[in-house]
Order: structure tokens, then sequence, then C-alpha cells
């Protein structure tokens, strides 16, 4: 009896641990900047989340690194900037290049020729953080679109010079951006933002994974992959235990009240991160986005 009480004891301690959140360093993949957070340094409503706010809740959130996109490249060259107050909060900056000047751009962009300038000159100037690493996140509203004089441009232009690229797309135009590089997708670093959110199924998700062995997966707004309990649905699970080393998180601050609910989005994480094994947990909340971007390990 003594024994059995013993081994019940042990296994509810490691039921208990086993629950227990992720507690190590996180890299969020996909930060927006935008112009609504903060246009100018300026008091409230001009400016509803200075520099200062934004890193406290990276910092609070033990965000250690961002992939920084906005609208306009202003944001992004904000935070690059801002290189005392990001070392302060212990945050690197990733600048990525964004394919938007303002909002009509969403839905044109992959046919104006000046959104080819644009990031030219960008890649050019760099940024106080260093060069920019990537492009995007873009969206494509109509897969088609993937094959637009633009797109093919800037898809070739991202492998020619190693950039990322986060995409918001389905899983069509995965297959069409992917097509439009020198390598046929075999080199292309693309990371699927919201993986699969038009619906692609987990089977589906796996066949491109498998495809293309450098496509990366983001997992902010991902209907149907965290189940009621806040842990991984069991499909969502085994593809992640399948690709440990192809995942990445992020919080996608498109809109201010995303930055009202940072804590609650990196609190969610926590949680179905620790329901991971421990060295798979930390390399999608910390690991795989500091290998790709070559950051130092806090």
């Amino acid at each position: 009896m003594r024994r059995a009480g013993l081994l019940s004891g042990l296994m509810a301690v490691c039921t208990a641990a086993a629950a227990a959140d992720y507690s190590g360093p996180l890299f969020d993949a996909h930060l927006h900047y935008n112009d609504e957070a903060c246009t100018h340094d300026t008091p409230a409503p001009g400016c509803p989340h200075p520099m200062a706010d934004v890193l406290a809740r990276m910092q609070r959130n033990g965000v250690r690194a961002i992939v920084a996109n906005s609208r306009p490249n202003d944001g992004t060259k904000a935070l690059a900037t801002a290189r005392e107050q990001t070392r302060a909060a212990g945050v690197t900056v990733v600048p990525f290049v964004r394919l938007y000047r303002n909002r009509a751009d969403y839905s044109n962009w992959f046919r104006d020729p000046t959104i080819v300038d644009m990031v030219n000159t960008e890649l050019a100037r760099g940024t106080p953080a260093g060069p920019y690493r990537g492009l995007g996140e873009f969206h494509l509203y109509d897969s088609a679109n993937a094959n637009g004089p633009v797109a093919k441009q800037l898809m070739a232009l991202a492998e020619e010079k190693d950039l990322a690229v986060l995409a918001h797309v389905d899983d069509v135009a995965i297959d069409l951006l992917m097509a439009n590089t020198p390598s046929k997708g075999q080199k292309m670093r693309l990371i699927w933002a919201h993986t699969g959110i038009g619906g692609s199924p987990v089977a589906r998700v796996d066949e491109l994974f498998a495809r293309y062995p450098k496509l990366m997966g983001e997992l902010s707004y991902r209907p149907g992959l965290a189940c009621a309990d806040g842990q991984l649905c069991p499909e969502w699970r085994a593809l992640l235990l399948k690709y440990p080393d192809r995942f990445l998180i992020g919080s996608d601050t498109w809109i201010n009240q995303r930055w009202q609910y940072y804590d609650e989005l990196m609190k969610g994480y926590r949680t179905w991160l620790g329901g991971l094994p421990a060295e798979v947990a930390r390399r999608i909340a910390w690991d795989n986005g500091a290998r790709l971007f070559g950051v130092t390990s806090p």
C-alpha cells in the first residue's frame, strides 16, 4: 500500500511538472509596430503605445527577440534605432522590409513596380540594428496573385539575397510563390504566417513541409491549434513533434488591441509550450528563430 501510495504521489508530481508553463525566452517572429500604435512619440491618444510601453510588454513576458515589420516601415526603423532602449529591455530587433506604405498597398503590392523601388531603397539603406533580414509580412487574398510581376520579382530577389519572406497566404499560394524562386522553393526561407490559416488541414501542411525543406510555420492566429485546455490539439501536437525545427511563434500586433492583450498572447504560448517535451518547447519558443537569424541566446 505504501509503495502504491508512493507511486501515485510520484505520478502526480510528474503530471504537475509536465503541465508547468514553459519559462524560457521567447522569440516573437511576427510583430508589427504600425502607425496607429504610435505614429510619433507624442502623448496619447496620438501615441497609445510609445516605445517604452511596447518594450515593457516584451520585457515582462520574456520576449528576447522580435521580427519587426511595420506599416509603414517607420515603426520598424524606430525599433531598430532605439538601441539603448532595446538593449536595456534585453530585446534584439530583427528588421524586415514590409511591402506596405499604407493600407491601399495590401491589395495592390504584387503588381505595383514602385514597391520594388521602395524595397531596394530600404535594403540599401539598412537600419541601426543591422541590415534587413527579410521581406513581409505581405498578404495575398487571391492566391493567383502570387504570379503577379512584382511578386515574382520579389521572391527571386529574396532568394538571391538570402532574405526570409513572411507571407500571409493560403496553401495554394505557397506552391506558386515557391515556383517563382530560382531553386523552385528548395532554398527559399519562407515563413508561413498563421500556418494554414485559410483552412489547410494538418495533412496539407505536412505535405508542404516535406516538399520545401526551408519552409517555416508561424503560429499566431491559427484556429484549431489549441484545444479547450489551452494545450495543443492532438494533430497539431503531432505535427510540431514531427517538425520541431520548423515552427515559430508570433504576436501579430496588427491592431492596437493585440498590444493590449500582449501578456495574454504570450501566456497562451507558454501554456501549450509547457505541454511539449522541454527540448521541443525551447526550439519552437526561441531556438528556431535565433538560428534562422543568427541571434545570440540570452
